[in-house]
């Protein structure tokens, strides 16, 4: 039997077809327009995603026994307000999650709600690209469409509403709405009533690798699929990737080095820090997890090498380094503000510590460096918490240098484990199908027997020595920024 994981991603969408055993049958990529109205506003047309879906699901089938398939779910970009009327109609393009317009709305949420509050509610507080804060802006400017307002969901959401007609959601995803009581899995009153809105407004609640439905007939018609395929909630993409890199169960960690940077710790037991740091979420697994979120992480190797170095010879510009850990220029990589642990949308990236003979692999470097130093900010909350990880997994387009995996190992001192398969959340969708399926008794079961490490990279002495010297140097560089970037952004 085929099990198809749905990966809905903020450029395009990435179907997986999987096999029982977890083999990759097929793989199909289809992209779709990104906008951005105003500076710093970023937006999707909810229909471009379902069309390029069934667009990728149609090739994704092709030469295949269509028959087979069995389960379709989803991994998909987080935090996106998707709005629709009475008749389920979309009243306006989705805000996305790396959409920065809602700072005077975090700010009241914060300040005058209080984080402590929020807290209380959602185990979580306010950033910039979270749901709610997206809901009071569109209060504020857009009251016509507010009053419309019949459903909100997500984006990942809206592709399983059409093709099942359910109004569903899962709680990995919805933890990162601002709207979920994470500890008790269920929508929280008092986040409904400060947003003004109805809690039946907001969709079902399912556990990522429950059934929420079956294909609708006439989609089953069209992609000529049985009509009985079950389709599962699925998980946002971090928590779907989490499955995908068998970051399930209790203190297993996962690092992602994608266009954001995912610092992801799995947990059975609910827990939170006290400053909010790292979010604090439900996991696909029926369980918990920390995560912290970096906003540019490779996307900031892709900025220096396309845009600044005008080259896509990343591995060639890579081989100029030699002396890791002893690096005199710093990077700190917030291209796009940052989340954790710093929350500060008005943080820019910054080099520091060049001089005349400072050279191009230098800067290279530091930049590579800065982002694996990031990673520790968010590693060190985690290390505070009493939480000690000695392996992670690491998966995104940035895992693929090896150079990088090197310092990442030697930067947070811990093994780094590589994948044999390493298809993110697609992958994770899939595996979640097979799961809703019955194929495997759980999502803990199913990764254990699907993902396969093929190597580990190992910490040495006296790097990871010379790199302790290297972070406590820049873990002073943000603070000692900070007021001048408040300046910078007036």
């Amino acid at each position: 039997m085929y099990y198809i994981g749905i990966d809905l991603g903020t450029s395009a969408v990435k179907l997986v077809l999987m096999e029982e055993t977890g083999a990759i049958a097929n793989i199909v990529s289809k992209e779709y327009p990104l906008y951005f109205p105003h500076p710093g506003w970023s937006e999707q047309n909810p229909k471009d995603w379902y069309e390029q879906v069934i667009a990728g699901l149609k090739e994704l089938l092709t030469d295949v026994d269509k028959s087979k398939v069995s389960g379709i779910s989803f991994g998909g970009q987080m935090h996106g307000l998707v709005m629709l009327d009475e008749t389920d109609e979309v009243i306006r393009p989705a805000i996305l999650w790396n959409d920065g317009r809602t700072i005077e709305e975090c700010e009241y949420l914060n300040s005058v709600i209080g984080k402590k509050k929020l807290s209380g509610y959602t185990a979580n507080i306010a950033f910039a690209g979270f749901t709610a804060p997206k809901i009071l802006w569109v209060k504020k400017h857009e009251p016509e469409n507010f009053a419309r307002i019949s459903k909100i969901m997500l984006p990942k959401d809206y592709v399983a509403y059409k093709l099942t007609g359910v109004h569903c959601t899962d709680v990995s995803d919805a933890s990162g709405m601002l709207l979920l009581d994470v500890k008790n899995r269920c929508w929280s009153k008092e986040m409904c009533d400060i947003c003004g809105i109805e809690e039946s407004v907001l969709p079902q609640l399912f556990e990522s690798y429950e059934c929420v439905g079956t294909v609708l007939p006439e989609i089953a018609e069209e992609l000529g699929i049985p009509s009985n395929v079950r389709v599962a909630a699925g998980a946002g993409d971090n928590a779907a990737a989490a499955v995908a890199t068998g970051t399930v169960g209790d203190g297993k960690c996962n690092i992602s080095l994608g266009t954001s940077g995912i610092v992801f710790i799995s947990t059975k037991e609910f827990g939170v820090d006290k400053y909010n740091a790292l979010h604090s979420f439900c996991d696909a697994n029926g369980g918990y997890h920390l995560m912290g979120c970096m906003l540019s992480a490779a996307s900031c190797n892709k900025w220096w090498m396309d845009e600044i170095l005008k080259t896509k010879d990343y591995a060639i510009e890579q081989q100029a380094i030699e002396k890791l850990g002893e690096n005199r220029v710093f990077y700190l990589p917030y291209l796009m503000g940052e989340r954790s642990p710093h929350n500060n949308p008005n943080a820019r990236a910054t080099f520091i510590g060049m001089t005349m003979d400072t050279t191009r692999a230098d800067m290279t470097q530091a930049v590579l460096e800065g982002v694996a130093f990031a990673l520790r900010d968010s590693f060190e909350v985690a290390r505070e918490l009493g939480i000690q990880i000695k392996t992670v997994r690491i998966c995104g387009g940035g895992a693929k240098s090896s150079l990088w995996k090197k310092m990442i190992a030697n930067i947070l001192n811990v093994e780094v484990e590589v994948l044999k398969i390493e298809e993110g959340a697609g992958l994770g969708g899939a595996i979640l199908a097979a799961v809703a399926c019955g194929v495997y008794e759980n999502v803990e079961a199913a990764a254990e027997k699907i993902v396969e490490i093929v190597d580990t990279i190992k910490p040495e002495a006296e790097l990871v020595e010379k790199y302790e010297k290297q972070y406590a140097k820049f873990k002073q560089i943000y603070p000692a920024c900070k007021d001048l970037f408040e300046v910078l952004t007036e």
